[in-house]
């Protein structure tokens, strides 16, 4: 991947004599010396390039330092996820292992082979590392990928057992309300108001799948061609509606200096397809009514909300320790009210 990195000698890095063992224990064969260095990258499980001196690279994660919630940093689950998905024609990584022990590094961790290209993080790096022929086959590609996972029984991969399936949106709503509530965060009226729209007007989930749960251009890697190498991040993959992967994507896939998202958005680079092209790509290649995915949109949208709310309440806590926003990023509780406000809108336009 190419990602910003830098070497870590932060608290929970891996020690290097440890990770060389157990890759060894795997079968792995590794040149001395092995460095590891963090990517980095938001406040979601750690992850760690290793390279050895032979230049061969792999990837390990492991679960964050603080704020830890189980359901959302099982990076065994993680590692069970996309070893289902080997050969299932959903672009994941190959595994190399996963490790149970926390003695061994401190934490539960797996292990899984680098796959070179590009992660989308910003407009920056859209710009300089993904040329404008590839921006319209990186959207195709993208709902493609997602059309692919949508696809896959969960029985078949061995993942029945993922998720409840049923009523997804609507126990996503109370998850992440019971959240907030326990966090002690004091939500606007406006988000209370978006919930209650939300909760009363809920499209019926027509389809049940393997939901990605976070699929966006900054969790796949693409190369100079815009095809998608490989899909990352799956922490909150469960089984579910697939509409609310589609609305996720769509909610951040901004093509305007206007769009209300307040966080660095790839895809407001030149070139790249508006939302409506996912949106009808998705509905052609999988058949699926996409009737109602302004619903889809709009709990996406106050999802992020209370994602970022979350976040603020455990950085006032110290979850994160030293958290202060990067210069010229929009302030935390202004983020929060700019995506209520959105979704409020996009909850008003699906008519709900």
């Amino acid at each position: 991947m190419s990602e910003g990195v830098r070497t870590s000698t932060a608290a929970g890095e891996p020690a290097i004599d440890a990770v060389t063992s157990w890759l060894a224990d795997q079968g792995v064969e590794v040149t001395a010396p092995l460095t590891i260095a963090l990517i980095t990258g938001g406040r979601s499980n750690l992850t760690y390039r290793l390279t050895d001196g032979a230049g061969r690279q792999w990837v390990l994660r492991r679960p964050p330092l603080a704020g830890v919630v189980q359901s959302a940093h099982d990076v065994l689950r993680e590692h069970r996820i996309m070893a289902a998905l080997a050969g299932s024609g959903v672009p994941v990584p190959a595994m190399v292992g996963s490790c149970a022990d926390p003695e061994v590094i401190g934490a539960p961790f797996f292990v899984m082979d680098n796959v070179e290209g590009v992660v989308l993080l910003n407009q920056d790096l859209a710009e300089a590392q993904l040329p404008p022929e590839a921006r319209v086959p990186f959207g195709e590609a993208i709902v493609d990928a997602l059309a692919r996972l949508h696809d896959v029984a969960p029985a078949a991969v061995g993942l029945a057992d993922l998720g409840a399936g049923t009523d997804y949106v609507g126990r996503q709503l109370t998850r992440w309300q019971t959240q907030l509530e326990r966090l002690g965060v004091e939500q606007s009226p406006l988000m209370e108001s978006v919930w209650h729209r939300l909760r009363a007007g809920l499209a019926p989930q027509r389809r049940t799948t393997i939901a990605h749960g976070d699929y966006r251009p900054g969790n796949v890697i693409t190369d100079g061609t815009g095809q998608i190498r490989a899909i990352l991040d799956w922490e909150l993959c469960t089984i579910g509606d697939p509409l609310a992967d589609l609305g996720w994507l769509v909610a951040y896939w901004a093509t305007s200096d206007d769009d209300p998202l307040p966080f660095p958005v790839p895809t407001r680079a030149a070139g790249f397809v508006p939302r409506e092209k996912l949106i009808e790509r998705y509905a052609t290649v999988t058949g699926t009514d996409v009737s109602d995915i302004g619903v889809y949109i709009a709990f996406a949208l106050w999802r992020l909300a209370a994602i970022v709310a979350g976040v603020n309440a455990r950085t006032r806590k110290g979850a994160y320790g030293d958290a202060a926003p990067p210069p010229g990023e929009v302030e935390p509780d202004e983020r929060v009210r700019r995506l209520v406000q959105a979704a409020h809108d996009a909850a008003v336009s699906a008519g709900r």
